[in-house]
């Protein structure tokens, strides 16, 4: 049974549920945190949900961008908006 991770110290587990129970919970969170239009998040995903939860952020108006190994079998996952340009600072070279 896997926890999903609803926010950065709160897990929750379904007992007596199948993988798949889990895995729409966690899709249906993160569906619910892009409708609130947040520029940038994260969270810890289940590494098979990954290629699920990119589709669900396209349709939605994110991207995948950052992404890392957090456990066996969990990613670290970083959404962006992709309808607001990213923020630009200027570099000066010396040289």
């Amino acid at each position: 049974m896997r926890a999903i991770h609803l926010d950065e110290q709160l897990r929750i587990r379904f007992p007596g549920q199948d993988p798949s129970f889990a895995a729409g919970v966690e899709i249906g969170m993160l569906a619910t945190l892009m409708s609130q239009k947040p520029r940038e998040f994260s969270r810890q995903i289940s590494a098979v949900n990954v290629d699920q939860a990119r589709i669900v952020g396209r349709k939605l108006g994110y991207a995948i961008a950052e992404m890392e190994e957090a456990s066996p079998g969990e990613m670290r996952v970083t959404f962006r908006d992709t309808s607001i340009a990213p923020k630009l600072k200027l570099i000066r070279c010396t040289g």
